[in-house]
């Protein structure tokens, strides 16, 4: 056997076959794993770090951003190191799948569409379009902001990944208490997850709660919340310099002349009108509707415009991310007293929202969100907007060792995947707790 690395510093094994006969050494046996566990840990390194760009070549519907549907797929994971065993789960996830959260889109769409039907100004493809929306639109009114059957299905996903990941943490049964916002949707998603959990192992008891006294740990913003905070605002370093990053905004415009032979007479911006319409198109898939729209948007186009949108969403989940240290501190103490005895619960779960959820990424640092570069075209490398899907969620995996009570490490999945975390660590995916804890809590107390 013998190994080359080539120019991209993939190592490849050649096999020498001398006479149908294989000569391996005990050395050469030593150099071939090394150099294999070398070539497995640049794999994965690899995988964590695909390139923004590339990863929308795979997938380019995860440049809807936000609206992006949970990608429905199991990962593997990194086996726990050897004497650790999970024992208790910290969760928070957005919402699944839902109809637009406001009426507004759907409610100008047909006011300007019905003109234009009426006066004669779309083209055919917008007059097809026009004929699939209005077939569609009492549906569409009637769900505004709420949950759709994709949006459960996919919790229920989450739910039974988790069980079958950590069967260590559910198989005896045991406590969970899972709060929500207010929210009709987060409502049903944690419903849809603890029943799925439940079918999982009947011995689990779920304490589902949606209430004033619970909005701290889930949605601190909630104007209903009785305990009022009071944090100051952050401002990325990349807004300094957003006139250096040269965009292409003539896609609104595009769509408005694929709908309308003229949008003279019609009422609003045309251009807004057409990033209506783009905003229509990226809530198809949640919403069972793909087609609606025919070629008057394609994936390719939204493709090319994510570089641009993704830094207006890194501006929009890095300044209030002081405001979801309620949150964290909410994980933090139900960790340390589920860790001293004083919480029986085997999972602390959450539902809440992306004005919750992508923030706190930021916060927590998870998977270099609070790089906060300079370069606008830097942001693309530590932040993508697809990372707060429908249903995006992280969960905190906590390990106890069989030597001591107090050794326990703590692992980060973001969306399914391990991430990493700007907490010191030599075993990767894998963190002590004591440092997770005392990073987390210097960094809470350094806000002022």
């Amino acid at each position: 056997m013998s190994w080359s690395e080539s120019s991209d510093s993939i190592y490849h094994l050649e096999i020498i076959n001398y006479s149908s006969i294989t000569f391996l050494t005990v050395e050469s046996m030593k150099k071939f794993l090394h150099i294999l566990v070398l070539v497995l840990c640049a794999n994965l390194a690899w995988g964590q770090g695909t390139p923004a760009l590339e990863q929308l070549k795979a997938d380019p519907r995860k440049a809807y951003g936000n609206d992006y549907p949970y990608s429905m797929v199991t990962h593997q994971l990194t086996k726990a190191p050897k004497g650790y065993k999970p024992f208790y789960i910290s969760h928070y996830s957005r919402h699944g799948s839902r109809y637009y959260w406001t009426d507004r889109l759907y409610i100008t769409l047909d006011t300007l569409m019905t003109k234009a039907h009426e006066k004669h100004l779309l083209t055919a493809e917008g007059e097809a379009f026009y004929k699939k929306f209005m077939a569609a639109k009492e549906e569409l009114m009637t769900g505004v902001s709420e949950l759709t059957q994709l949006g459960w299905e996919q919790h229920q996903f989450i739910a039974r990944n988790m069980y079958n990941n950590f069967p260590e943490v559910f198989k005896k049964g045991g406590n969970v208490l899972a709060i929500s916002s207010l929210s009709g949707r987060c409502v049903l998603s944690m419903s849809a997850f603890c029943q799925e959990l439940v079918q999982c192992n009947p011995k689990i008891e779920i304490r589902e709660q949606s209430s004033r006294f619970t909005l701290d740990g889930v949605v601190p913003t909630d104007r209903q919340n009785p305990i009022k905070h009071k944090f100051p605002k952050a401002k990325p370093k990349f807004e300094a310099n957003r006139d250096k990053f040269k965009s292409d905004d003539s896609l609104g415009d595009k769509v408005v002349q694929r709908v309308f032979t003229s949008t003279e007479g019609l009422p609003g911006n045309p251009r807004r009108l057409g990033n209506s319409l783009v905003d229509l198109y990226t809530t198809l898939p949640s919403i069972g509707h793909e087609g609606m729209m025919g070629n008057i948007v394609t994936d390719e186009e939204i493709v090319q415009r994510w570089e641009g949108s993704n830094l207006g969403s890194y501006t929009w989940v890095f300044e209030p991310q002081y405001e979801t240290i309620p949150i964290l501190q909410d994980i933090l103490k139900k960790a340390e007293a589920k860790i001293n005895g004083t919480n029986d619960r085997i999972a602390d779960l959450r539902f809440g929202h992306d004005t919750c959820l992508g923030p706190l990424t930021v916060l927590m640092g998870i998977n270099g969100a609070d790089r906060d570069p300079a370069d606008p075209y830097e942001v693309k490398n530590c932040y993508q907007n697809w990372e707060t899907c429908k249903a995006s969620n992280f969960q905190l995996i906590f390990y106890r060792g069989k030597k001591s009570s107090d050794d326990i490490l703590v692992k980060c999945l973001l969306n399914g995947e391990e991430a990493t975390l700007p907490v010191k660590t030599d075993n990767f995916p894998y963190y002590k707790w004591s440092d997770f804890r005392d990073f987390y809590t210097a960094k809470i107390n350094s806000v002022k």
